[in-house]
């Protein structure tokens, strides 16, 4: 069992590997090192905030913003964030959905850890939060992201040209979705 640090004492939840917890303002110096080092399995998919001051704007926006929930995946051996994966555009009442916007980084990255993390998302997603439905935006070519929401047991359930703009243009994407009935173990959140 690997030894868990002292930053897991925050976590929101813990698996074998990882645990999951809020951003915070003192992670900027970590967070941002680590967008500058994964730059280059990032693009052209995601732009992480790679300096402190939009990392501070970035963080505020997840923090503040009930519309959102913002996690971070750390290690449970040293307790490095490995990533991060966040529910974006809450809605509440009939629909009990968000969308997640999610990356790992270069360190962690092919060794399972976002696999777990999304796994603790999802469980906490459906539980305390109280969501029914989450869905992933993906561009078609990135293969690793689809292979993320493929393990995890999200459906696809169509295609949208010209969906998001990123990197200068709008580009097609894959959406993939799942809910709460679809995981073992999990109550479904009834709409309120």
């Amino acid at each position: 069992m690997p030894e868990t640090s002292t930053a897991a004492t925050a976590a929101l939840a813990l698996g074998e590997r990882t645990f999951i917890r809020h951003f915070r303002p003192e992670d900027a110096e970590e967070f941002t090192a680590a967008a500058r080092a994964s730059r280059d399995l990032h693009r052209p998919w995601l732009f992480p905030p790679d300096r402190p001051e939009a990392y501070a704007t970035y963080t505020a926006r997840l923090l503040h913003d009930n519309d959102r929930a913002g996690h971070l995946v750390c290690s449970r051996f040293d307790g490095r964030i490995a990533g991060f994966i966040n529910i974006n555009n809450i809605v509440h009442g009939a629909l009990r959905g968000g969308a997640l916007g999610y990356g790992v980084f270069a360190h962690a990255a092919g060794q399972g850890l976002m696999s777990e993390g999304l796994r603790l998302v999802m469980a906490h997603a459906f539980g305390p939060l109280g969501l029914h439905r989450l869905e992933a935006a993906v561009q078609p070519k990135n293969a690793g992201s689809i292979g993320l929401v493929r393990r995890a047991g999200f459906r696809l359930e169509g295609f949208s040209p010209d969906f998001l703009f990123i990197d200068g243009a709008w580009r097609d994407h894959e959406r993939w979705a799942i809910t709460s009935d679809m995981v073992p173990g999990v109550s479904g959140a009834t709409a309120g």
